[in-house]
């Protein structure tokens, strides 16, 4: 079965109907406490049977986008069999991430310790075109080498630091 069909048979009713079947099933007019303990295990079985078949979809959506630019854009196993070019692009991609975030921290470092007399914002607290393009490259970096998440967390800090720099 293909992707986009399990994910029609999923949407269409699949797991959905196994809710309203199960609670059709326990709903008698007078319900005791134990039949609605019951009634309420069944819901919460199907509900996690419905959320492990969409957390099984997300990954086999990402498996097919993964294969998908593998198909279109190539591997780096396709990169080898290019004579001398291919072998140097595959050292030039693994060279990127380090080299960017020496760069970025080198950058960094020169401004913050005033090495470089870069003003990153104005007297109204506004930021400078100079602060801005700093700020981006920080965030472009440091999302990239170490996810959305340390970028979220570090931003409050960065701000608060920018505010006492005035």
């Amino acid at each position: 079965m293909g992707f986009f069909a399990k994910v029609t048979d999923f949407l269409t009713g699949g797991t959905v109907s196994t809710i309203v079947d199960t609670v059709k099933d326990y709903f008698p007019p007078s319900m005791s406490d134990k039949e609605k303990a019951e009634l309420s295990a069944k819901i919460r079985e199907a509900e996690y049977q419905r959320e492990k078949g969409l957390l099984e979809l997300a990954v086999e959506a990402d498996k097919e986008v993964t294969r998908r630019a593998a198909e279109l854009e190539g591997t780096a196993k396709d990169l080898k069999t290019v004579p001398l070019i291919g072998p140097l692009v595959i050292f030039l991609r693994g060279c990127m991430r380090p080299t960017f975030g020496y760069f970025t921290l080198f950058v960094d470092w020169q401004i913050f310790s005033n090495a470089w007399k870069v003003k990153l914002t104005l007297d109204t607290g506004d930021f400078t075109a100079e602060g801005i393009l700093i700020i981006a490259l920080n965030i472009l970096v440091l999302g990239f080498l170490f996810g959305e998440r340390t970028v979220k967390n570090l931003m409050p800090l960065f701000t608060k630091f920018m505010e006492a720099r005035k």
